[in-house]
């Protein structure tokens, strides 16, 4: 497959960037390290992907989700990706969503 697939990489501590990145679950695997796991915290069609056992390996902190009330209910660790959602899969983030995350994973977390 040479398909490849648009994702905003957010590491610890580091502003986020945007990157192309084969599509499939192999590459998906590989930029967070292990098995993954996917995160639906927002309204938008993304979706963060994850190393499925970051805490448990115990990766370094990276950043807290808030509810809808701003109280802080989790915190992703290790690097992570935002990634677009097809009907049927992970697909490209849209340029737009590419603004928003990275303006939205930026707030006080660059070195």
């Amino acid at each position: 497959m040479n398909e490849k697939m648009k994702v905003l990489i957010v590491e610890p501590w580091k502003r986020p960037y945007a990157a192309e990145i084969p599509a499939g679950l192999e590459s998906l695997q590989k930029m967070v390290g292990g098995l993954i796991q996917a995160v639906y915290p927002f309204e938008d069609a993304v979706a963060l992907i994850c190393n499925d056992e970051g805490k448990l390996l115990g990766l370094p902190l990276n950043r807290p989700l808030y509810d809808k009330d701003g109280e802080m209910y989790d915190i992703l660790v290790g690097t992570f990706l935002v990634v677009g959602l097809t009907e049927d899969d992970f697909g490209s983030l849209p340029e737009e969503m590419i603004e928003k995350y990275t303006e939205a994973f930026s707030r006080g977390f660059v070195i």
